[in-house]
């Protein structure tokens, strides 16, 4: 049932639903001790007793409120108001990076901005022993002060931060099982092979997600997608995405070659960490002979292979 405005929950008065999903329900709402605008999240009535999607909503809260960083969404508060848990987040004005795409692929210099601010966003999440398990467009918000990663509901430690043993209460907390073994949660299309096949997903998981959304950004299509939830399974499972060149020409080979990385099936194949994806980028924006479009390149090695001229200086 959607909250009307004026409804209070604790000190908070809510004014306009903001959006739903299957585990929440999002509103913005005025802080009347402080006097500012928030983003109240709410367990639905009808998930309330269940026992897995309380855990589910606490698990949120724990995560977030052990990462502060300008790239991810700020927990305010958390509380209980009439036998409702909510939590209270800062209110974020712009589009999901879902609604964006809706529109068309990123411009080269704002994809690789966005695609940086992700990346921090995200490192800080890993070094802090987080791993995100559900990064995709709808869970990242564009706003005037950058990219902020939202959503972490199904969240889980990294398995490298329990190794060395995190004495911190809110990781050991959200260490506990959440779903029986093997079973897949997250959003498929986004999902690394090993999420599909019930495995234990690390860092690595989110870098391919994150690859998945860098490919999305510049084409404007998903990496992974089919006429059903199964064919598209399979893709993830044993396909390959179309080359990015054949989809954008004008897009950077280097830019092609990290999302590609990032896409490995194996994740030990796969590049280790969201630090050095985000050097890539900022390599690409900051390095001449990486802009330079697959295509280009293609040309330049037919049409100066016979004249002994460099590759890149097609024009000689």
């Amino acid at each position: 049932m959607t909250l009307a405005s004026g409804t209070r929950i604790g000190p908070y008065d809510v004014q306009s639903q903001l959006g739903a999903g299957g585990m929440g329900e999002v509103y913005r709402a005025r802080d009347t001790r402080l006097d500012r605008t928030v983003a109240i999240k709410i367990l639905p009535a009808h998930l309330s007793g269940r026992p897995d999607a309380r855990e589910r909503f606490d698990r949120e809260a724990r995560a977030i409120s052990s990462l502060s960083h300008p790239n991810i969404c700020h927990l305010y508060d958390v509380g209980t108001h009439d036998g409702t848990s909510y939590l209270v987040m800062e209110y974020l004005e712009g589009e999901t990076l879902a609604s964006r795409l809706r529109k068309g692929p990123l411009p080269l210099e704002q994809l690789l901005k966005v695609g940086i601010e992700i990346c921090e966003g995200l490192e800080k999440a890993h070094r802090s022993g987080v791993v995100h398990r559900d990064l995709k467009p709808a869970n990242i918000m564009l706003t005037k002060f950058g990219a902020k990663l939202m959503d972490f509901g199904l969240a889980k430690p990294a398995v490298a931060a329990i190794a060395a043993g995190s004495s911190s209460a809110s990781l050991a907390t959200l260490s506990q099982p959440l779903t029986a073994e093997g079973m897949v949660v997250g959003t498929f299309q986004y999902m690394s092979p090993e999420q599909i096949e019930g495995k234990e997903a690390d860092a690595r998981s989110d870098i391919f997600a994150l690859g998945a959304v860098l490919y999305e950004m510049v084409t404007g299509k998903r990496a992974f997608e089919g006429k059903t939830a199964a064919s598209t399974i399979a893709a993830i499972l044993a396909g390959e995405p179309k080359p990015i060149s054949t989809v954008k020409p004008l897009s950077p080979l280097a830019y092609e070659s990290l999302v590609k990385a990032c896409l490995a099936k194996d994740p030990d194949e796969r590049l280790q960490t969201v630090h050095d994806v985000k050097l890539q980028l900022r390599w690409i924006g900051e390095s001449d002979s990486a802009g330079v479009p697959a295509s280009v390149l293609a040309y330049a090695r037919v049409g100066t292979a016979s004249v002994g001229c460099s590759p890149l200086r097609w024009y000689c």
